[in-house]
């Protein structure tokens, strides 16, 4: 989180914004207790901000139950029209607007890219969480791309920290070859559970976001975290110059990154094919 709230800083650093002169930030985290939305939103509120950013779709929905007028400003939402967050994507309408991480066909790049490092890979785990608006799509854009690669997937919901073992033994259980994990709130607070898990059985494991790979986890795939805050920050610098985000388009990720741990993969004992790494953006050694 450190990393994001300076990737967007610095966005704003370059827009013209000194922090303590002509901008003042102020930061609440919950930390994966969704519950407590609802009371930073409220006690931001209070402070009578100007504009809120905020990361996922949860964080959205605590602030619109709190303000209509506020504008939000959002990074990493799942799909926010069938969530109901904005009208459209051109014309979101409302006080809402941002950057979306939603794209159901990267679940089928991530499958692509281990299926090209593990070409024997036929049986992959795959964590998830229902609760949260979107993610169903992201795990039917794995399933419709799992065929074509020769994988079998096997869905894992995980909704509390109480399932997490239960998901592991579930994929032991249909010897799972390899794992794959969505980007939620619960799977983010526990990575180095899911990340030791894969590391302890020799499971090759591809994740959504680069912080995965950075942490241990074996390759990562997905929207590049410094691109969307840097974007976030244009939004921000619009809507202090007077743009309503009803009137400013949601917009999708279009810069992607591929981590690669060599660390990781020598520890356990995998090889990355050379063809793999030479995709790779960034290779942990």
């Amino acid at each position: 989180m450190s990393a994001s709230i300076g990737w967007f800083r610095d966005g704003l650093r370059e827009l013209g914004y000194i922090e303590g002169e002509n901008i003042l930030i102020e930061e609440r985290y919950a930390d994966a207790e969704l519950d407590r939305l609802s009371s930073l939103a409220a006690e931001l509120l209070r402070l009578k901000v100007e504009v809120v950013v905020t990361a996922g779709t949860p964080g959205v929905r605590a602030w619109t139950k709190v303000t209509k007028t506020i504008p939000i400003v959002f990074v990493g939402a799942g799909d926010p029209v069938a969530s109901g967050i904005v009208a459209s994507l051109a014309r979101p309408g409302g006080n809402v607007t941002g950057i979306s991480q939603f794209g159901p066909e990267l679940g089928g790049k991530r499958l692509e890219i281990l299926k090209e490092a593990f070409p024997k890979v036929t049986r992959v785990a795959y964590l998830w969480t229902p609760d949260l608006l979107g993610s169903a799509s992201g795990l039917r854009g794995s399933e419709i791309a799992a065929p074509a690669l020769g994988v079998k997937l096997q869905s894992l919901p995980v909704r509390t920290s109480n399932d997490i073992d239960g998901a592991f033994a579930a994929a032991l259980k249909e010897r799972a070859q390899a794992l794959t994990a969505q980007t939620a709130p619960i799977l983010n607070t526990y990575k180095k559970r899911v990340i030791e898990f894969a590391a302890k059985h020799r499971l090759p494991a591809i994740y959504n976001q680069a912080e995965w790979a950075e942490a241990g986890g074996l390759m990562s795939y997905g929207p590049n975290p410094r691109d969307q805050l840097q974007r976030v920050a244009i939004f921000v610098d619009k809507i202090l110059k007077g743009a309503k985000a009803a009137d400013l388009p949601v917009e999708q990720p279009v810069k992607f990154e591929m981590v690669v741990n060599l660390k990781t993969a020598k520890q356990i004992g995998l090889t990355i094919p050379a063809n793999v790494l030479r995709w790779a953006d960034e290779v942990i050694k």
